[in-house]
């Protein structure tokens, strides 16, 4: 992990990830729209609610993708001042990860502890919690790119599949419907789970995703 020092910790820098979800959805949204705009060939787009870097997961491109949770962050958006900044750091506790993974989950004894586990010894390194609170702070970012990819997918019309958990406190199910305004075609799908619906419905989720391609 480099240090803050050496490195600008900005969502922009996570271009290279290609995948939909979280924090590199925007730059992977924009890769998509140079795409289509560069390409007569159009991919397909998926969003899935994931749990690992790995996974596409909680893409979002609206601004009712945007909970009251992240009212702390918007506000931080607003003024950056250490008084905001340190308000976010409840965020970052190891309670507040358990609760991303097991909020709205029927059972949660179907989350396996290596998921938290292994975020929650990643946010313990030192320096991670400035790091996170820097990319909190450049989230807007992204926002503010979300009217060109919404005319982009106005515009182009990609195949887009979204399969999600219906209970997720950050990214509303108002966020993953909003995509039929501009994709009339998209398929949108919600799982009984919560925020990282491959922990529990990785299977269900799957099956779904290779009917999806192999139209």
């Amino acid at each position: 992990m480099p240090a803050r020092s050496a490195f600008t910790y900005i969502r922009e820098s996570r271009e290279r990830d290609r995948s939909l979800h979280r924090g590199n959805q925007p730059p992977s949204f924009r890769n998509l729209c140079i795409r289509l705009w560069g390409t007569r060939r159009l991919p397909s787009c998926l969003s899935a609610s994931g749990s690992h870097r790995r996974n596409p997961q909680n893409g979002n491109a609206y601004e009712e993708g945007l909970s009251e949770g992240w009212n702390p962050i918007r506000a931080y958006w607003q003024e950056q001042s250490p008084a905001k900044r340190e308000a976010l750091r409840s965020l970052l506790t190891p309670e507040t990860t358990y609760w991303q993974y097991t909020h709205g989950v029927p059972d949660v004894t179907a989350i396996s502890p290596d998921g938290y586990s292994l975020d929650n010894f990643y946010l313990a390194r030192p320096g991670a919690d400035e790091i996170q609170l820097d990319l909190f702070g450049d989230y807007n970012s992204n926002v503010a790119l979300y009217p060109t990819f919404q005319d982009c997918f106005r515009t182009h019309k990609p195949r887009f599949l979204a399969a999600m958990g219906k209970e997720r406190s950050f990214f509303p199910a108002a966020g993953a419907e909003a995509f039929r305004r501009d994709i009339p075609d998209a398929i949108v799908l919600f799982f009984d789970t919560g925020h990282f619906a491959l922990e529990t419905h990785a299977k269900e989720i799957a099956a779904v995703i290779r009917g999806f391609f192999a139209r």
